[in-house]
Formats: C-alpha cells, sequence, structure tokens
C-alpha cells in the first residue's frame, strides 16, 4: 500500500471505529451491534481499513497489548468487597463448568458441522469459551438486573478472559507441536506455567503502578499516562517469556489497584475511559474487516446451529450446575443460563491464532475467523434483544424508580431524607461529621458508609444502583466541586443545592450541576426557614397548593423523582404526588417534624 493508502486506512478506521459507537449509543444498543457489520461492510468493499495491509504481522501483536489494556481497565472496576461470599462460589463454577462443556460440547460437533480436522474444532471451541465485560457490561446497563446477578455476570466475563487467552495459546501450540498431544499431563504443567508468569508480571506492574501513583504522587495526567505505560510495558514483557500471559498480569493490575487500600487515589478517569473505547472499536473494526462474504457463507447454517446449541443448551447447563445449592431465586438462576455473549477476546484470540493454523494446511483452519465472527453477531444480537423482556418475565429487573443518595447531615436535609421516604422513595443519605451521621442514624435511613472524598467523590467508585444525587452540605465549594466529579460516579443526574447570592468561594457559585429549587431556594435560606418552623410534606398533585408553600419535587406515580431546578420545572400528572416546603399546621398528614 502506498502511504496515501496507509493514510486514508488508518483515519478511515478511526472515524468508522467512533462514529459505530455514536450510534449505538444513540439507539441505546451494545456497540458491538453496530461495529462488527460496519467492519465487515467495509471490508467487503475495499481493503483500505484491512489490518494486515495496515499493519502486516504486527497486527497480532498490538491486538495483545491492546486486549491487556481493555482487562487492566475491567480489573479496576472489581471490587472484592462487593463481592460477596456467597456469589464466589458461584462466579468459580460459572467459569469451570463454562470452560469445560464449552470446550466439549464445541470440539465435538465441530467437526461434522464445518468439516475440520479434530485439532482445530480444539481450537475453536477454546476461543468461544470467553464472554467480556465490553460486552456484558452494556447489555446490563440496559437490563438493569438485580446487583447480585450484575455482579456475577460482571466477574465471570472479566475472569473468562484471561483464562480463555492463556487456554488458547496452549491449545495452539500443542495443536502445531508433533510430539505434545493434547490433554496431557505436560499442558497442565504448561498451564500453571503460564499461571505463575502472569502473576510474576502482575507483581512487577502493582510494584510500577505503587510507585508512581503513591509514591511519587503524580497528577491525574502523569499517573493516567504511567498506568497505560505500566501496564503495556509489563504486559509485552510477560508475553514475551510466555505467550499471552499478558492478560494474567494486566488483570492481576487492575484488581490491585481497585482493591489495596493504598491506592487511594482514582484509578480511572476520563481519558483512560474513553481509551478504552476507542481501543474496543478499532479492533472490532478492523477484525471485522477481515472476514470476506466468500468465507461466511458456506458456514453460516451450521454456525446458526452451534449458536443454537450454545445459547440453548451449553448455557443453561452451566448455570444449573453452577446455581445448585445456592439461594439464587428461580429466575435469577435462569437468567444466568441466557446471558453469555462473545466479544473482543474472542475475535482478537481466533484472529491471532487462525492465521497460523491455516499456515500449516490445517484442514477447516480458515473457518475459524468467520464461525467466530458469526457465533459474536449471533449471541450478542440475541441477547440485545431478548435480555430484557426475558428480565422482566423472570422479575430480575430492578424496581423502576429512584435510589437518592442525599449528602448532607443538617436537621433540614435529614428531615428532606425521610420525607422523600415516606413518599415511597429508596433514600441512602452521607454525611462527614460524627454528629450529622448519628442523627441519620436515629431516623433509620440507611447510612453510606466510607470516608469523605472516596465516598462521595471518586470516579473509580461507582455507587452502585444511585440513580440521583442530591448535594446539600454547609460546604457550597464541596457541593459545588463534588457535582462535577460525580458525573461518572452515578448512573444519573447530580443536583446541589445553591449557594447565597454573594458568595465567591473557591468553586461555587460559578460551576457544578444543576441548582436544586432555584436561585430563590438557596442553602441558608432552607436552612432558616426550616428553623423558623417550615417543613416538608407530601400531597396528592391534584389540587392547588397550600398557601406560602412551594414545590421541591414531583414524585411519578412508578416513583420516579423529578426536582423542581434552576432550569427545569416539571409538570405533574394524575397519580402523582408533591414535595412542598411551607408552614405545618398541627395535624396536617404528611408534614414532617424537627429532626
Amino acid at each position: 500500500m502506498t502511504e496515501d493508502e496507509i493514510l486514508l486506512g488508518l483515519a478511515l478506521t478511526v472515524v468508522l471505529a467512533t462514529g459505530s459507537q455514536i450510534l449505538a449509543h444513540r439507539l441505546r444498543v451494545p456497540a458491538l451491534v453496530v461495529l462488527l457489520p460496519v467492519g465487515f461492510a467495509v471490508g467487503a468493499l475495499t481493503d483500505v481499513i484491512h489490518p494486515d495491509k495496515l499493519l502486516g504481522p504486527d497486527f497480532s501483536a498490538v491486538v495483545s497489548l491492546s486486549v491487556a489494556v481493555i482487562l487492566y481497565d475491567a480489573g479496576l472496576g472489581l471490587d472484592l468487597r462487593k463481592l460477596a461470599r456467597r456469589n464466589r462460589g458461584v462466579v468459580g463454577r460459572l467459569l469451570l463448568y463454562g470452560v469445560l462443556l464449552t470446550f466439549l460440547a464445541v470440539g465435538a460437533v465441530a467437526p461434522a458441522m464445518f468439516g475440520m480436522d479434530l485439532r482445530v474444532a480444539a481450537m475453536l471451541g477454546v476461543i468461544l469459551v470467553v464472554s467480556g465485560p465490553t460486552v456484558v457490561g452494556p447489555l446490563l446497563d440496559f437490563v438493569r438486573p438485580s446487583e447480585r446477578v450484575r455482579r456475577i455476570l460482571i466477574w465471570e466475563g472479566t475472569l473468562t478472559d484471561p483464562i480463555g487467552g492463556i487456554l488458547g495459546a496452549l491449545t495452539f501450540h500443542a495443536v502445531i507441536s508433533s510430539q505434545v498431544s493434547l490433554g496431557g499431563g505436560y499442558q497442565v504443567g504448561q498451564f500453571f506455567l503460564s499461571l505463575a508468569v502472569g502473576l510474576a508480571g502482575g507483581a512487577v506492574g502493582i510494584t510500577l503502578l505503587w510507585f508512581t501513583l503513591r509514591t511519587l504522587r503524580l497528577g491525574e495526567t502523569m499517573g493516567t499516562l504511567a498506568q497505560l505505560a505500566i501496564v503495556i510495558g509489563v504486559s509485552a514483557g510477560c508475553d514475551i517469556v510466555r505467550d499471552d500471559t499478558g492478560l494474567i498480569a494486566a488483570i492481576v493490575a487492575g484488581l490491585a489497584v481497585a482493591n489495596i487500600r493504598g491506592f487511594d487515589i482514582p484509578a480511572r478517569r476520563p481519558f483512560f475511559e474513553t481509551l478504552v473505547q476507542l481501543i474496543i472499536g478499532l479492533l472490532f473494526i478492523s477484525i471485522s474487516s477481515t472476514v470476506t462474504p466468500s468465507s461466511v457463507v458456506p458456514v453460516l447454517l451450521p454456525a446458526l446451529g452451534l449458536i443454537a446449541l450454545l445459547v440453548l443448551v451449553v448455557r443453561p447447563l452451566v448455570a444449573f450446575g453452577a446455581a445448585t445449592r445456592t439461594d439464587l431465586s428461580r429466575g435469577e438462576r435462569a437468567f444466568l443460563g441466557w446471558m453469555d455473549p462473545r466479544g473482543i477476546v474472542a475475535a482478537s484470540t481466533a484472529s491471532a491464532f487462525s492465521a497460523g493454523l491455516v499456515q500449516r494446511g490445517l484442514t477447516g483452519a480458515t473457518k475459524i475467523l468467520p464461525v467466530t465472527f458469526l457465533v459474536i453477531v449471533g449471541t450478542v444480537l440475541l441477547y440485545a434483544l431478548t435480555a430484557a423482556p426475558v428480565a422482566r418475565r423472570l422479575g430480575v429487573v430492578k424496581a423502576t424508580g429512584t435510589r437518592v443518595l442525599l449528602v448532607g447531615g443538617e436537621p433540614w436535609v435529614v428531615d428532606l431524607g425521610r420525607v422523600l421516604r415516606s413518599a415511597g422513595l429508596d433514600v441512602l443519605m452521607w454525611a462527614g461529621g460524627e454528629e450529622e451521621r448519628e442523627r441519620i442514624r436515629e431516623t433509620g435511613l440507611a447510612l453510606a458508609e466510607g470516608e469523605l472524598l472516596a465516598t462521595a467523590v471518586d470516579p473509580g467508585a461507582r455507587l452502585e444502583g444511585v440513580t440521583a444525587v442530591f448535594l446539600a452540605t454547609e460546604d457550597d465549594d464541596f457541593n459545588a466541586l463534588a457535582s462535577i466529579v460525580m458525573q461518572d460516579s452515578v448512573d444519573g443526574p447530580v443536583y446541589r443545592v445553591g449557594p447565597p447570592h454573594d458568595s465567591h468561594g473557591v468553586v461555587a457559585p460559578y460551576t457544578g450541576g444543576d441548582i436544586l429549587f432555584g436561585r430563590s431556594l438557596v442553602r441558608h435560606v432552607l436552612a432558616e426557614r426550616y428553623a423558623r418552623g417550615d417543613r416538608f410534606t407530601v400531597r396528592p398533585a391534584t389540587g392547588p397548593l397550600p398557601p406560602e408553600h412551594e414545590t421541591l419535587f414531583v414524585v411519578r406515580a412508578d416513583h420516579r423523582l423529578e426536582p423542581f431546578t434552576e432550569r427545569r420545572e416539571s409538570a405533574p400528572r394524575d397519580g402523582d404526588a408533591l414535595v412542598l416546603l411551607g408552614p405545618a399546621p398541627t395535624g396536617v398528614p404528611g408534614a414532617s417534624s424537627p429532626a
């Protein structure tokens, strides 16, 4: 290719990767649903984005390092404290049974279905054992199942990727070697040797990360660059020593940063997450462009049969065995059996290993990549279209409504939390001072644990289940700053009470989230009115407002909470309720009492 063609190919790959993900976001579907067909179509129309033309034999090395970065980022999202002991056995059995049953089932049927050599079928079976957080995560974000089911599936999807990568490398070397038989004790030893190399690399990575993030105290930009360099360097070193052991090192390093208390700075930053999204897009566009229509058509029908086997037989059996003798409900067990899409590691390992088998002339090796491509597309489409209705039918979807995190501990804030709870909302509170925290405990409201910044600000620790945050502390600067930082930590909007109009703080009132209740009901005004005897009340939305009352929130019939803000006033409808602030005559139902 000429220099101009290479330049065009690289630019087009980036544009397609980004544009496809934007379109998927707008359509609210997993990015793979758009990335794979786009890459396939453009690859069929032109070879300008074909990775073998752009990067040549170096493409497999780029894929390996890219997947290591993805897995490191996935490890950052795995907090061991959130994986309850009762879930660890389920995750372990899902991994064990999933790998064994998938490998055996695919290895048994692939020779007959696709006319493959048994060794090639074994390679395909290992490739298809993986799932992946890049596919499972977006699907679960859309479906919103119970927290327990979500955590089990995220852990399974993340941990199965390095396992599949290692097994893929071992199987590949066993297939191309005439001296080693599959399944022997030698291979078990090789597996544990690879595991040891990966763990050692992970230990080196943890040490370097500790030095750069803790000892040197690098800032946000340099800290992010240091993480990226360390992950790539350590993963590359491990892969040089032992193929695909860099995946283990990467996920071990990510798990350490997420779980060792010494790493008390935010680990995931917008730049890093953006980089990971870009890498995913580039890989899928590039890999899918190598799949040609002429290679897909001959294997289309048998691939559909393989998908049916994996979805309808293998996965339900795996889930049934993993959930036996657990306290998972019948619906939760069934949903675990209906969620096993394939993702980026399956595509990358198929791309990396199939070329070597093709070069050695093994029968059916050319079918590995198109079959894997069809399984990825088929499983992602199937689960994307059916997961939400299946979850609703099984009763494992989170209850609709708003889970409020109310930050602050003044009497009026605690009383507001109590009134919101009386309106049927799920309210979680947090405050920094022990006196304020004790005041919250006395009301019986749920109290979030943790330190001030770690709990309320750290974007690396996602606030599970929280759909709206209301910042109402006495520190206006904290409210403004936290409203900016917490945007990436919550599945919903972040609001703050307004500062005094003459405020000249470090941050407030010039930036931050949307202002609650507008500019008239700022923080000190709310506190003063509460001290004078005004109280919060809940009333049906029908009928006129009582005199001297102001509307703060609309509580929808489905328990969604919509606040009145500086930018928006929500119109109440029949069946809604209003949270008001005003004088509280004796005997009015729903009026709150002093905290």
